[in-house]
């Protein structure tokens, strides 16, 4: 029997996030027909991880649909899941979507998509922002392998903790004598944040990642490993 894959995203009091992510898992099915594949919420939305599993039997794979492994990834997702857990052993969780190449070939897909030409025009990479060192680097890395696949140079920005802030990252292209600078968001959902990017100095501004192909082909990848991992220690 597969296992469940168990989508685990942070949660948004924007029906439009919502909707977005389930419209994700809606193409990770159709990537996969016959794939159980459930959604649960860190918060904000239901059903929570405690409720998805418990409507759950047999082995668990949760995914978070998560970009950098901060603090959700490393210690309250396997909290929630460990605490949920009815039999040891069936609920393993995999590690976050970011960094990965995938990615950076989405955001490239998205940044073109806002009219972004294919030149070495500067980017600014846009996160939400944590106060843990792992998820900023994970972010850096995720900067660097854009940077990769477009070519051009990436800088990287937060909407929170230690800057530099979106508005800075862009200011100190144009002091450097770069007028045109995109502004590629690094965001799976339509949310606040999302919003407050269409209101910077960029030239061009990439939507959230959303439903792209890539994300969807990702989350199947980060279940997979995991899955033959599970496989190996059962056998």
């Amino acid at each position: 029997m597969n296992a469940t894959l168990l989508a685990v995203a942070h949660g948004t009091r924007d029906p439009e996030g919502v909707r977005t992510v389930l419209a994700l898992l809606n193409e990770v099915r159709r990537l996969r027909p016959g794939l159980r594949v459930e959604p649960a919420w860190l918060g904000l939305v239901e059903p929570s991880v405690p409720q998805a599993l418990a409507s759950l039997t047999g082995p668990v794979i949760a995914v978070p649909l998560l970009l950098a492994s901060g603090y959700h990834v490393r210690a309250d997702i396997p909290a929630l899941l460990a605490e949920a857990e009815a039999e040891p052993g069936t609920v393993r969780v995999t590690p976050a979507l970011g960094p990965s190449p995938l990615l950076a070939r989405a955001l490239a897909s998205r940044l073109g998509e806002a009219g972004r030409p294919p030149d070495a025009s500067p980017v600014v990479l846009a996160a939400t922002g944590s106060s843990d060192p792992r998820a900023r680097a994970d972010t850096a890395e995720s900067a660097r392998l854009l940077s990769t696949h477009l070519n051009a140079p990436v800088s990287v920005a937060f909407a929170s903790g230690q800057g530099p802030t979106p508005a800075e990252a862009i200011s100190a292209w144009h002091t450097a004598g770069h007028p045109d600078v995109s502004l590629a968001a690094h965001l799976l959902a339509p949310g606040h944040f999302a919003r407050t990017l269409t209101r910077t100095a960029a030239r061009w501004t990439s939507a959230p990642l959303g439903t792209h192909p890539s994300v969807a082909e990702l989350v199947l990848r980060r279940y997979d490993a995991c899955d033959l991992t599970m496989m190996a220690i059962n056998a």
